[in-house]
């Protein structure tokens, strides 16, 4: 079960903004901890939408914009085009207008995002931070202020001093010395409609967006999961977590916080679905897609 590219939520209104969507590599490649009588166990409810014929995990690459009362706000800004991917394939100096068609079809252009938040500044999360004009990179969102953690920044920071990371050459840095980002602690409130909630593992500084007037209307989860699979069984981790068992904490302790509650949870990656609500399934959890 698919999610509605739109949905509402108290007084918002979110809309999911696709830009790839496939499958990208093994489900056991992905989830070193998955034995293969596991995956046997589990394959028949994966397929079709999250697991293909070969065993391949399927993944959505999107953003989330929510439409507050007073501002349009993005979580996550996906993939992005020309960025320096080469391990990474086709995202590699990409070339593709899925993104910009999404975000018209949902009555957006890029001048209407009042904030960007991105819970982690992997690739996938921070590519349309920014474009190319005429050669340079330039933000994206030309009345956006940029709302990163500082312990994140901070970590990338640190690497690619080490060593030229292309991800925060391109995507955060021309951002950072343009001025138009805020960094702020794991646990910040801003306004009355955001606060984040520290998520550590995946990366050391991810968090998740809690959006909501006086309640956690939604929650954007970022990258701690990124197949259904991980709902039934928190403990398994990516092998694109930094810290496996810190990952785990975090996941498990997300799923808990929303279980049998009203808050619609969105997740960056699972397709099916990819907002719903958190319920308790014997030591694990599932979700339950929003109705069209």
């Amino acid at each position: 079960m698919t999610s509605p590219l739109t949905f509402a939520a108290g007084d918002l209104t979110i809309h999911r903004i696709v830009e790839i969507s496939g499958p990208l590599l093994g489900l056991r490649q992905l989830l070193p901890g998955l034995s293969e009588a596991d995956l046997a166990e589990h394959r028949g409810w994966l397929a079709p939408d999250a697991l293909d014929a070969d065993d391949r995990a399927i993944l959505i690459f999107q953003s989330y914009v929510v439409r507050t009362p007073h501002h349009n706000i993005m979580i996550d800004s996906c993939v992005g085009n020309d960025k320096t991917l080469p391990q990474m394939g086709d995202w590699h100096k990409r070339q593709g207008r899925d993104y910009e068609l999404a975000l018209t079809a949902a009555g957006l252009r890029y001048e209407d995002i009042d904030y960007v938040f991105c819970t982690h500044l992997h690739a996938d999360h921070v590519g349309w931070n920014t474009r190319l004009v005429d050669g340079i990179w330039a933000p994206t969102f030309p009345k956006a202020r940029y709302v990163f953690s500082a312990g994140e920044v901070r970590f990338w920071e640190g690497e690619h001093a080490r060593e030229r990371a292309p991800v925060f050459a391109e995507s955060v840095l021309p951002v950072l010395e343009a001025g138009r980002a805020d960094l702020v602690a794991d646990d910040a409130v801003i306004g009355d409609h955001v606060r984040l909630l520290p998520t550590p593992g995946h990366t050391p500084h991810h968090v998740a967006v809690l959006v909501g007037k006086g309640r956690d209307e939604a929650a954007f989860a970022g990258d701690l999961l990124h197949s259904p699979l991980q709902w039934r069984a928190p403990e398994l981790s990516s092998a694109i977590d930094r810290d496996a068992a810190a990952a785990a904490v975090s996941r498990r302790g997300f799923l808990e916080r929303y279980a049998e509650t009203g808050t619609i949870c969105c997740f960056a990656h699972t397709p099916a679905p990819s907002a719903g609500f958190v319920r308790r399934q014997g030591d694990g959890f599932t979700c339950v897609g929003i109705a069209r």
